[in-house]
């Protein structure tokens, strides 16, 4: 911290000598305090010039003892938010009171804009919360105002529960920036996955909340959440009431849908007055009738509603007999005259045919039968068959090819543009969130991957997926990973996957010939002396080198930070981890050679920047493995 132990301004020293001298020039008297706004004891640093290491803060000698735990660059995100909405406050002159708050894990748990005048309060959440304590914290912080807007540095389920709920979300992240931390803001819809990100500076705060450039408000209208569902075991009867009328403002009330009160009896329990959700594209059968649910029904319930109501697809009308023994329909009718006998030839039923069940849409062998009649199926239902088709053969890991659905369907998927078959793949699976799987990749041509397989995806909002090819090594790895996914997710009974990844390209294979040859080319190339046009040649190419590894050193360092014990690196990842270190060492121009070599550092000449960097990706991948199964 700048000025004393109790301040909240926080600074981020330049790592390089270069930038830490022109640092010291501009701010000769600055003062640096370990603050207690970062957790730390208040005792005075001091900024450390190295040549041969990265710049840093020391302790002063003498000081207390400190026990900060996080000291990598995000553990002062919550003061550089917190200076970034003062800095907004004052730009747009309006009141606001700004605080950081403590979670438990630290003074930087989130930050709090209360805006009195709007009646609204922001909540940006750096901490791990779970829903119990979202809820909990939503009921303590809405005491004093009508809304509370929340805003997440990290994807997460409770993310996704918000999306499905409101139908938007709001994010943060915060980018260095020299000595600062620059503070971002986006915003993230139920039918738009990608987020939008501005600088918060270039927003504006209104009654109906943040605004930014790039969207008129960052509140859109709020999707109407769907209602939770829990599935019945046993069979349900019923028989419908026409004219008497359903609830106003119902909380059940959904496209596709229509709702009727019916005397319901549950299997086992007595009959009960309830609200039915029936599809509206099924005429109301009569009601002097008693039907039973063809299909398991659904009870549907929302949060803070009262009442419920019972999701019905498919129900079969009851005879005379069976209706008769519910209790919901008449007495038992007279036993049926017998009949004479049926002329020579002439054949007659001793029975009454079977009722079909009325559904709202045919099933799987109904619908295949009717393509193979010339039944022509809407695009919407082409989109609902072919998912299923996809979700049924999934477990298996099994692929359809393309010709065999447009042969097996038909239309709408016969004659197809490429523009219409990515529309039609990207509602295939749409709306995608991370704990889903992109059904697309079990679909093929005849050589591969669907040719529009990147297109799709970079629609989709898959990270990394823009501007590859279909033959592109990373999308075909890519693609083998989320086949694996699929199979656990729609197995029986299904499996936990970890959040879908980017699209990463692998990293290169050397033999071991080429490994041998890249063997310490990066050290040598810093240290020998050669032709004045190829030296400099081999200075760009061992600097990118080192920024590269430093970068990805850094990233990772700061991610095992982050999760703390909840990742438990192995000694291998330790080894690598302190042979990045000293290998940046070594690097570094003018850095000498020892004759005598410590084990690490022999290690370190033996190793290229190319496996450095293999090695590192490895432990990125493991860090977020590990971040999407504990957050």
């Amino acid at each position: 911290m700048i000025g004393n132990a109790s301040s909240d301004h926080p600074v981020i020293l330049p790592m390089e000598v270069a930038e830490l001298e022109v640092w010291r020039r501009r701010h000769p008297n600055y003062t640096y305090w370990c603050g207690y706004e970062l957790g730390g004891c208040g005792g005075r640093l001091m900024d450390r010039l190295y040549h041969d290491k990265v710049c840093h803060f020391a302790h002063v000698a003498g000081g207390p003892t400190c026990g900060r735990a996080a000291t990598g660059e995000s553990s002062a995100d919550h003061l550089f938010i917190k200076r970034g909405l003062r800095n907004l406050l004052r730009k747009q002159g309006q009141r606001g009171d700004v605080r950081t708050h403590d979670l438990g894990s630290g003074p930087g748990g989130a930050v709090d804009l209360h805006l009195p005048a709007t009646r609204r309060r922001l909540r940006f959440q750096l901490s791990r919360l779970d829903y119990r304590g979202w809820r909990s914290a939503n009921l303590a912080l809405g005491g004093d105002v009508d809304e509370v807007d929340w805003l997440f540095g990290s994807d997460g389920p409770l993310i996704e529960e918000l999306l499905a709920r409101n139908g938007y979300g709001l994010r943060f992240r915060l980018e260095t920036v020299g000595g600062e931390r620059r503070v971002y803001v986006g915003t993230q819809t139920y039918d738009e996955p990608s987020v939008r990100w501005d600088p918060l500076e270039d927003c504006q705060i209104e009654r109906a909340g943040l605004l930014t450039p790039a969207a008129e408000a960052l509140r859109v209208p709020a999707q109407r959440p769907e209602p939770f569902a829990f599935r019945l075991d046993g069979p349900v009867i019923f028989t419908l009431d026409k004219e008497a009328p359903v609830p106003v403002d119902s909380p059940f009330v959904a496209e596709g849908r229509r709702l009727v009160m019916a005397d319901v009896k549950p299997l086992g329990s007595p009959v009960v007055r309830a609200v039915l959700s029936l599809p509206d594209d099924t005429a109301l059968p009569p009601a002097r009738h008693v039907y039973r649910a063809a299909d398991r029904a659904r009870l549907l319930v929302r949060e803070g509603a009262d009442g419920w109501a019972l999701h019905l697809d498919r129900f079969v009308r009851l005879n005379a007999h069976e209706a008769a023994r519910t209790g919901l329909a008449g007495m038992l009718p007279e036993p049926p005259e017998r009949q004479s006998a049926p002329a020579p030839r002439t054949r007659q039923p001793n029975h009454q045919p079977p009722v079909a069940p009325m559904r709202c849409q045919p099933p799987a062998a109904d619908q295949k039968q009717r393509a193979k009649k010339g039944v022509t199926l809407t695009r919407d239902q082409a989109i609902v068959r072919v998912r299923e088709i996809l979700r049924a053969s999934a477990p298996r890991g099994r692929t359809h090819r393309w010709s065999a659905l447009v042969a097996q369907l038909g239309e709408p998927l016969t004659h197809m543009s490429v523009s219409e078959r990515i529309d039609f793949l990207v509602e295939l699976d749409s709306p995608l969130w991370d704990t889903k799987a992109v059904l697309s990749v079990l679909l093929r041509d005849d050589v591969g991957l669907m040719p529009c397989l990147p297109a799709v995806l970079a629609k989709l909002g898959v990270r990394g997926a823009e501007g590859l090819s279909v033959d592109s090594p990373a999308l075909r790895s890519w693609a083998n990973q989320e086949r694996e996914r699929a199979i656990a997710l729609y197995a029986s009974p299904s499996r936990a996957v970890p959040r879908r990844q980017p699209v990463i390209s692998p990293a290169p294979e050397l033999t071991a010939q080429q490994q041998w040859r890249e063997v310490g080319a990066s050290i040598r190339r810093v240290q020998q002396h050669k032709p004045k046009q190829d030296r400099i040649k081999g200075r760009d190419s061992a600097a990118e080198e080192r920024r590269q590894v430093r970068e990805l050193l850094n990233r990772v360092e700061k991610r095992m930070s982050v999760l703390g014990g909840a990742f438990k690196a192995s000694k291998q990842t330790r080894r690598t981890l302190r042979v990045a270190r000293v290998w940046l060492t070594l690097a570094t121009p003018g850095s000498p050679i020892p004759a005598k070599r410590s084990p690490m550092e022999a290690q370190a000449l033996r190793t290229s920047a190319a496996e450095l960097l293999a090695e590192l990706h490895g432990i990125a991948t493991a860090l977020a493995a590990t971040k999407a199964k504990y957050w």
